[in-house]
């Protein structure tokens, strides 16, 4: 990946772009984020140790049967997900993010999996750890989530990415909820960048390592360095996909581009993983608009 301030730099430039290209081609902005969903339910969902396959994903959105059995609650996490993602894209919008917010959201995704608890913080007595972390007291939840809040909209003057990398690391060091903070903070991510303008983020699957790294480093040093990284290449990502389809780009395998460009296949994957070339991971394969002469 590239330092991060050239990816703020970047990232300013797409959206420009964007926007250039984005009037009167709502609907096929619209298809888009429809045919995201599953991907986006899918990465969130194995990041948290799900056993569903992406196929799987697309097939019980689609009402599809499996060929094996799940679980009732991985049934419901796709579902409930799929349904958290679908309304936060015209709800952001729409409404500025509460913690009144936060608890409706949380409620759509843990229905029909933990009524018990769903849309609901911690209460005395539920402590929760993640690894070597434990969270704080449940009764400093609220105060911590106003102050993450308060601090979000007080750095509107600063980098998005910054803005994002911090909230969502404080976000998952709280641990507001007994169970599904992962997938609420990474849809929280995305309800703050659709509210601010910018396209959403699906962070990878792939990147799951380094994404719990990065929870490590701001445990330890209160760095926000590499989760930065991690927002700063899934955002770009998800802007180059977007070009290539609104600016009428005709979309190829990096590998086939490799071999229409007569280039090195291994460089280019170098390249797409730092994004330092307008490729974008989709399905597990890395893609690029290869735009005519």
């Amino acid at each position: 990946m590239a330092n991060v301030p050239h990816i703020f730099k970047m990232i300013s430039r797409l959206r420009q772009r964007y926007y250039a290209v984005a009037t009167g081609k709502q609907s096929l902005i619209k298809m888009i984020a429809e045919a995201e969903v599953a991907e986006q339910v899918y990465n969130s969902n194995a990041i948290e140790n799900s056993t569903l396959s992406l196929e799987e994903t697309e097939k019980i959105l689609l009402q599809i049967n499996l060929d094996r059995y799940i679980s009732e609650r991985e049934l419901f996490e796709a579902k409930n997900l799929a349904r958290v993602v679908s309304y936060i894209d015209t709800r952001a919008k729409e409404q500025e993010l509460t913690l009144e917010m936060i608890l409706s959201l949380h409620k759509m995704l843990i229905s029909n999996i933990r009524d018990d608890i769903a849309g609901q913080f911690r209460a005395e007595g539920q402590w929760v750890r993640v690894a070597n972390h434990i969270a704080p007291d449940p009764k400093e939840v609220v105060g911590r989530l106003e102050k993450m809040l308060a601090e979000y909209n007080a750095s509107s003057g600063e980098n998005i990415i910054k803005r994002i990398a911090r909230l969502h690391l404080t976000f998952e060091y709280t641990h507001p909820f007994v169970d599904g903070n992962g997938r609420i903070g990474r849809v929280l991510n995305n309800y703050l960048l659709i509210r601010e303008g910018f396209v959403p983020v699906n962070i990878k699957f792939v990147d799951r390592a380094l994404y719990y790294e990065a929870f490590k480093e701001f445990d330890e040093k209160a760095a926000t360095k590499t989760m930065e990284e991690i927002v700063g290449k899934s955002l770009t990502n998800s802007y180059h996909k977007r070009l290539a389809c609104l600016e009428g780009a005709h979309i190829i395998t990096l590998s086939d581009y490799a071999k229409k460009h007569k280039l090195s296949h291994s460089n280019l994957i170098n390249k797409a993983n730092r994004q330092t070339i307008e490729a974008f991971l989709e399905k597990g394969v890395w893609k690029i608009g290869d735009k005519p002469a």
